[in-house]
Formats: structure tokens, C-alpha cells, sequence
């Protein structure tokens, strides 16, 4: 079975066909690559999509213009209340349509921060439009639109980089290099979760709906649904005009996996990093549970989630996200000598009989600890990369891979079954 070709969804060879053809198609000029920006050239952000977490990059992208030589020249939402904040903020040029941002030859770099649904397409856009590209978590909706774009950045040789947070903890960094050095044994699972809990759930308190805004009204209140939904490059369907649905996308399986593709990304990202590397790894096999136990509105996603991903470096990982408790499950990696918890920085302890084994890889002692000194935050880190200073903290093949991961689970707790994951053909076998 292939996950990606559910209902929203376009097939993967339609995905990559649209995205080769939408710069002609929607008139943008397709432009060669460019060059690595100077350490003394202003790097020109445009911001796609400026909702609560848009309008926070947006504010910081314009609070470090002059320590990192940027600027904000342009902001894109469908909402034109939205648009007008923006602009409030960054004294550039609004636009509704976020195609017209891309035609402008003097944005180098964009920051997308839409609804999950339409994160693969902006970002293939921008990217054949010639800019870099910071997309927010989850990288894409689908498998399909995860494979694409990865496709797309290696074909195009910009930057892009995802944004889950952590990845940039150097902790998780640290962390890979113990294993690689055997320090805690061979690693045979891990465990990490991202739990909320409130008297109203975050997904309704942080995304408070304007009760003035539709698509028939005018002037501030105008919302462009249609787009909203990009019912006409199959990304959802086109259904009749909702406030909750827009202003809450993340409670619906048509532009969000809910808790999954939220939270639980920005914690499967840079576990993957300690565990396997830059690249991260694509799941053997995976297996989800749980339900809406508590928070029973109008949504359709879980507020109880858990999901474990088998790998063929033959580890596994168990992840866990509720809005119902907030208690947290340890950033923990299992080692056959050892055992590994990374907070701020990693901690490393030796577990049972193999604590000889340990204490020979950790200096003759039980309990080790790896110093850290931290990083670049992630906006920092695109704006670094995008100079040519060095690589991103999650590239789009780890992107890819942990998109892959989350998508499966989210399927796997739909359908009620393991999905597997068939690495020749790229495809989720049932």
C-alpha cells in the first residue's frame, strides 16, 4: 500500500511532475542557482506564511537583521490580517498569493511556516524559483511530497534546512560521537516523548479563532479558503468554509498527523542524530497506538499517541506524545555496556554485567559525562549555511527520513496495523 496516494493527496510522480513544471505554469522564471552569499552580503528573506509560528520567526528574522546582515523584505498569508501584521513588522511588501513573493529575483531565501499541508509544495516551488529554503517541522504532509522535495534539493543544489527543534542541541551531536566510539555498546533502543497538558488543550488556546474572518468578507477580514486548501493541487479537499479548520488545521488529518507530525518530530529528528549521523535512517518497520481519550471536540487526531519504529541498523524507538499529562519520558539511548540520557548535555552510565566493558570505554569509570558547549540556533545555522559556512543541522535527507518515519506511524494508528517500509521502491507495504 502506498500511504501517500490517500484522499489530498497527489502520487509521487505527479508531485515531482508538478513541481518541475509549477515555476512555468504559475509564471515564475525559473532562475540558475545561486552562489553561496559573501559573509558581507545581506541575505533578503521572504516569510510564507504568518500565523503564530510564522510571525515568531517572522519578529526574530527582523530583531537579528543586523547582527546577521538579513532582511525581511516581503511576508505572504492567505489571511489579509495576517499579511497586515507582517508588514507591521517588517516594513516590506505583502502578498496573498505567495506565488507573487517568488517572483522577485531579489528574495534569496525564504522561511515557510504554512499548514503542514502545503509545506512540500511552497518549498519545491521556492526552490525552482532559485531561493534557499527554511521550512517549519513537519518537513511535508506525505511520503510522496517528503521524496519530492528531497529530489528536488539534491537537483537544484540549494539550501534547505527543516526545523525541528534540538537538532541543533550539541548534546545529541556528542552524544553520536560516543556512539561511535562504542562507548555505551551497540545500540538497541531509545526512547524520547513530548507530552502537554492543560485545562484547554494548546491546540484550541494557541489558535484562537477571529469570528469576523471568512472568505466572503473584505478588507482585513478577507481569508482566500480555497487556497487554504489548495483543493486545486491536491492537497486537501475542497470542502465548505470552516473557521475551526483554518485556524485549528493541526486537529484535522487533511493538513496535519496531529500530535505526531507537531510534536513528536522535533523529537525523533535529533534522536536520529545521536544514533546514526547527519542523514538519519529510513524505518524498517512501524507501529502505532492510542486514541482521543480526553479531548473529545470537534477533532479528528488522538490526544493519546504512541509509536515505535524499528531500523535496519537494528535498533529500536519508542515515542510517546499526550495532551494529557505532562509528565516526560528521558531522552534515553540503551547500549548493551551502557546507557546514554541527554538533556543538556549527555550522561552515560554502565548497566549490569557489562559495566567492565563500560568502565574500559569511559576512562575506568561508571558514570561519564560529555561536556558541551551548545550552537547556533537554527535560524542562525540557515543563515550560516546559506553563506557557504557550513552544513544545516537537519538536512533533507534526515528531513526525509524522519518525515518517513512519522508518516508511517500516523497511517499505522489510522489503519490499525504495522506498516512496513519497502526501501527499494520507496514505498509503505500493509
Amino acid at each position: 500500500m502506498d500511504i501517500g496516494r490517500g484522499q489530498g493527496a497527489t502520487n509521487r510522480r505527479d508531485f515531482l511532475k508538478t513541481a518541475a513544471v509549477s515555476a512555468a505554469a504559475i509564471g515564475i522564471a525559473r532562475m540558475a542557482p545561486a552562489q553561496a552569499q559573501g559573509a558581507n552580503e545581506r541575505i533578503r528573506f521572504g516569510v510564507i506564511g504568518c500565523g503564530g509560528m510564522g510571525t515568531g520567526h517572522l519578529s526574530s528574522l527582523v530583531g537579528r537583521s543586523t547582527q546577521d546582515n538579513i532582511e525581511v523584505v516581503a511576508a505572504s498569508d492567505v489571511y489579509q490580517r495576517r499579511v497586515t501584521r507582517a508588514l507591521g513588522i517588517c516594513k516590506g511588501d505583502g502578498y496573498l498569493d505567495y506565488r507573487k513573493l517568488l517572483e522577485r529575483k531579489d528574495i534569496d531565501a525564504v522561511l515557510i511556516a504554512t499548514p503542514d499541508h502545503w509545506h512540500g509544495k511552497i518549498a519545491c516551488d521556492a526552490l525552482e524559483s532559485g531561493k534557499h529554503v527554511y521550512v517549519e517541522k513537519p518537513m511535508t504532509h506525505t511520503i510522496e511530497q517528503a521524496l519530492a522535495l528531497r529530489d528536488t534539493v539534491k537537483r537544484t543544489g540549494k539550501v534547505l534546512q527543516v526545523g525541528p527543534q534540538d537538532t541543533g542541541k550539541e548534546a545529541f551531536w556528542k552524544g553520536h560521537d560516543a556512539i561511535v566510539e562504542g562507548r555505551i555498546g551497540k545500540v538497541t533502543w531509545a526512547q524520547g516523548s513530548y507530552d502537554r497538558n492543560a485545562h484547554t488543550c494548546l491546540f484550541n488556546e494557541h489558535q484562537k479563532i477571529d469570528p469576523t474572518a471568512g472568505p466572503d468578507k473584505t478588507g482585513e477580514d478577507y481569508v482566500n479558503w480555497d487556497m487554504f486548501l489548495g483543493h486545486e493541487w491536491g492537497l486537501a479537499p475542497k470542502r465548505p468554509w470552516t473557521p475551526d479548520r483554518f485556524f485549528r488545521f493541526r486537529k484535522y488529518w487533511d493538513y496535519s498527523g496531529g500530535v505526531a507530525t507537531d510534536l513528536l518530530y522535533h523529537k525523533l529528528a535529533p534522536m536520529l542524530i545521536a544514533i546514526t549521523g547527519a542523514n538519519g535512517e529510513y524505518p524498517k518497520r512501524v507501529n502505532a497506538s492510542g486514541g482521543l481519550y480526553i479531548e473529545k471536540d470537534e477533532r479528528e487526531i488522538p490526544d493519546t499517541f504512541l509509536m515505535t519504529a524499528d531500523y535496519p541498523s537494528e535498533f529500536s524507538v519508542l515515542m510517546v506524545s499526550t495532551l494529557t499529562n505532562d509528565t516526560q519520558l528521558e531522552n534515553r539511548i540503551y547500549g548493551k555496556y551502557g546507557t546514554m540520557q541527554i538533556d543538556e548535555t549527555p550522561v552515560l552510565r554502565g548497566n549490569g554485567d557489562f559495566m567492565e566493558e563500560f568502565k574500559a570505554k569511559n576512562g575506568g569509570n561508571a558514570e561519564a559525562k560529555i561536556e558541551t558547549k551548545g550552537r547556533r540556533d537554527q535560524e542562525g545555522n540557515f543563515i550560516d549555511a546559506v553563506r557557504g559556512l557550513g552544513p544545516v543541522y537537519c538536512n533533507v535527507d534526515l528531513g526525509c527520513a524522519t518525515m518517513v518515519a512519522i508518516k508511517m506511524a500516523v497511517e499505522s494508528y489510522r489503519q490499525s496495523k504495522t506498516l512496513v517500509w519497502d526501501a527499494a521502491s520507496e514505498k509503505v507495504l500493509g
